[in-house]
């Protein structure tokens, strides 16, 4: 079941909070709730990337984006991700969220995420994403533009860039075995 109740909480706590650049990260502390666990009794690895939502969506908020996307009627989706689990999160374990945007090109805005207890990081997902509307994929320099901001990305991380080439050579649709095929439904 998706937090409704966290992602309200989210956003009323953040709906006052200062404004922040296209590059400039959110910060965010939350806790392991029992609902939050596998079977193993630590965070969920489909409910981590759930829970990215909480700090995604309160960067678009106070990056000014949310009121844009309203205004212009586009739309946000996740286009591709690439997530690190490394460290165990708990049950109670209290731990930060830092979000931030890192750079886009022509199609798409690159977030990087990430969970930390102490100075110790759990967990990082690179996020891909597409604004959309009507006519399909809103260029990201227009989006900036929107924004106010300077059209012009930052110089991407190297291994962001290598995902990106990496990525692009990745058969779509998926290559499958004839065995496979015989049991698509439809």
């Amino acid at each position: 079941m998706y937090p409704l109740i966290r992602f309200a909480k989210e956003m009323l706590k953040y709906r006052n909070a200062p404004a922040l650049g296209p590059v400039d990260p959110h910060i965010s502390t939350h806790i392991c709730w029992p609902w939050d666990l596998d079977p193993w009794i630590e965070l969920n690895n489909g409910r981590t990337l759930t829970l990215y939502d909480l700090g995604r969506i309160p960067l678009a908020m106070r990056s000014g984006l949310i009121p844009i996307l309203k205004q212009k009627g586009w739309g946000i989706t996740v286009a591709g991700n690439s997530t690190r689990y490394r460290r165990r999160i708990r049950v109670f374990n209290r731990f930060t969220m830092i979000s931030r945007m890192i750079g886009w090109d022509h199609r798409f805005i690159y977030m990087d995420q990430s969970m930390w207890k102490g100075g110790e990081c759990c967990n990082q997902v690179l996020i891909r994403s597409a604004v959309t509307s009507a006519r399909g994929i809103v260029p990201p320099s227009e989006v900036i533009a929107a924004l106010g901001h300077e059209a012009d990305s930052p110089e991407m991380p190297e291994w962001v860039k290598a995902w990106i080439e990496a990525d692009a050579v990745r058969p779509w649709p998926p290559e499958l075995p004839e065995e496979a095929k015989r049991h698509l439904s439809g």
